[in-house]
């Protein structure tokens, strides 16, 4: 799919992937309704790397409310009469064991990372069938594949969104809609500054290195939308790694020590190297 003259809404756009995926898009010439629910900070984004108004609409929304998602929608509509692709990139990550978790993380991270993209992918769902056709990427995680402890609340919230991604894409797909689930390892993004600090979060540093946020916006960008593939793992060997101990689940009693001490290693010399 040429993404010149398509409309995008894409949600999380004040930070990481989801500026970069905006930024991207304008420079191919697709026209974009950029929202996020802080939205001096996304306009200080769209400052910053220069998005053409022309081209890029800001928009306070809240992902957790329907009613913010259907005035998303109507909102790209009424500005450029078509709406193409729905790209649900927000989310959030605390780390913390279960024991030690305050009830208001349940609540932000099921509410964000799970509600907020099945009522994103309900308000695109709903304009795309009835026009016939259009394209839902949803943002989840390798965590959503392979429990990582130290993020459990986390990686339940990817496991739901990820569930939920896979079966909504086959109902879609007979009414002419696609749904592809993207997978990332750590990438290196605000969430990635939040966890150096936590120990909790050991394991997310066991990767030979984390992505860069244009590997993963320029995989959406690039094969996501010229594809339309149902799921997309990032980097390719990791995903095979998490597929095989999700299909073995006591073969990660096995690894997780082995993964702990090696992202605790790699952690901490990240930790360091941030310090002035």
């Amino acid at each position: 799919m040429s993404v010149k003259g398509r409309v995008f809404v894409v949600s999380g756009c004040a930070s990481g992937i989801g500026a970069r995926i905006v930024s991207l898009l304008a420079e191919r010439g697709g026209r974009v309704l950029a929202s996020d629910i802080d939205l001096p900070g996304l306009q200080a984004q769209a400052e910053r790397l220069a998005w053409p108004s022309s081209q890029v609409r800001l928009c306070s929304l809240d992902v957790r409310q329907a009613d913010a998602w259907q005035a998303a929608v109507d909102d790209a509509l009424k500005t450029w009469g078509q709406l193409d692709v729905v790209i649900n990139n927000a989310g959030v990550l605390k780390p913390g064991y279960i024991h030690e978790l305050p009830l208001e993380d349940l609540d932000l991270h099921i509410d964000t990372n799970v509600k907020g993209m099945i009522l994103g992918t309900r308000a695109a769902a709903r304009q795309m069938v009835q026009q016939g056709h259009g394209h839902i990427v949803n943002i989840a995680s390798l965590a959503g594949i392979a429990a990582v402890p130290g993020l459990c609340l986390y990686t339940a919230s990817k496991f739901a969104a990820r569930g939920f991604s896979l079966s909504a894409a086959e109902e879609l797909r007979p009414l002419g809609v696609a749904l592809t689930v993207v997978c990332p390892d750590l990438v290196k993004s605000p969430m990635y500054d939040l966890q150096l600090d936590f120990p909790e979060a050991d394991i997310s540093f066991s990767g030979s290195r984390p992505l860069h946020i244009d590997e993963v916006a320029t995989l959406v960008v690039g094969r996501v939308l010229k594809h339309r593939p149902l799921q997309v793992c990032l980097p390719p060997i990791r995903g095979w790694t998490a597929r095989v101990v999700a299909t073995f689940p006591d073969l990660s009693r096995q690894l997780i020590p082995w993964l702990r001490r090696k992202g605790a290693a790699e952690r901490e010399a990240r930790r360091l190297q941030r310090e002035p």
